[in-house]
């Protein structure tokens, strides 16, 4: 492949990735199959909220961790949210993936009843404090809601916040499982209140190192910076659902060590 495509011929060739990666067989090597063995809508958002919140390192492992916490909630994510006592936490203290832990885990659980009790769920936080092309700044005001309650500090970690110049890969990929719905089977769409035209891609080592041998990214960090750079780029190729392309660039990283 040329070093520079025209930006034709760029939209062509990423379009064929999307493709080529955007179909039920990419749930089987992606922690997105984690969310996919749920059908109620609470359960998927938890379960692909914490899912996601793990999806750091290798992938194996993130897909083995998210499986074994599902189970410490009974397979049962948004029940054990809302109905757990004390006493339901304390096989959570075991958790551990990376820097996660099991005092991690128990304050997304008290944080994410929170939630769902005072604030109406995961889909309404998000779908306020949107912006036309964004939704940084919900993200930005998601983390405050997350932590409004008595929190171990520590935990604040685990939560992006892009007006901190953060990427916020995990919680941008998160919502673009949520949100994004093209009938291809592998993102759910259930959000209806927001639209992927104001997704942002997940912005890790993968997309990053593709995106700027494709020239559609320049800056050098991961950061938040680089992340609207992208944005842009992307959303010149297709305004409307710029993310799909999170599925060429990852692709072409992961699978094909472009």
């Amino acid at each position: 492949m040329p070093k520079r495509l025209n930006k034709q011929e760029l939209r062509e060739f990423l379009d064929a990735k999307v493709i080529q990666y955007n179909n039920p067989r990419f749930i089987e090597s992606d922690p997105i199959q984690v969310p996919h063995t749920f059908s109620k809508k609470e359960d998927i958002e938890i379960a692909g909220f914490l899912t996601a919140t793990i999806a750091w390192g290798n992938r194996k492992s993130i897909i083995n961790n998210a499986k074994r916490l599902m189970l410490l909630l009974d397979n049962s994510p948004y029940d054990f949210v809302m109905n757990h006592q004390e006493p339901d936490l304390e096989k959570l203290e075991s958790f551990v993936h990376r820097t996660f832990n099991g005092l991690d885990c128990i304050q997304f659980i008290k944080s994410l009843k929170h939630i769902y009790t005072n604030h109406n769920g995961l889909e309404s936080i998000f779908s306020k404090n949107t912006e036309n092309n964004s939704l940084q700044k919900s993200i930005h005001e998601f983390k405050k809601v997350f932590f409004e309650i008595d929190h171990v500090s520590r935990t604040q970690k685990h939560v992006s916040d892009p007006l901190k110049n953060s990427a916020a890969k995990r919680i941008n990929m998160f919502l673009r499982w949520m949100v994004r719905n093209d009938n291809s089977g592998v993102d759910f769409g259930i959000w209806q209140s927001l639209s992927p035209a104001q997704l942002s891609c997940p912005l890790d080592v993968h997309s990053g190192n593709v995106a700027r041998k494709l020239g559609l990214l320049k800056r050098k960090q991961n950061d938040g910076k680089a992340l609207l750079e992208l944005d842009k780029a992307l959303r010149k190729l297709d305004s409307s659902d710029p993310v799909k392309y999170d599925f060429a660039l990852f692709g072409l990283g992961v699978f094909e060590g472009f």
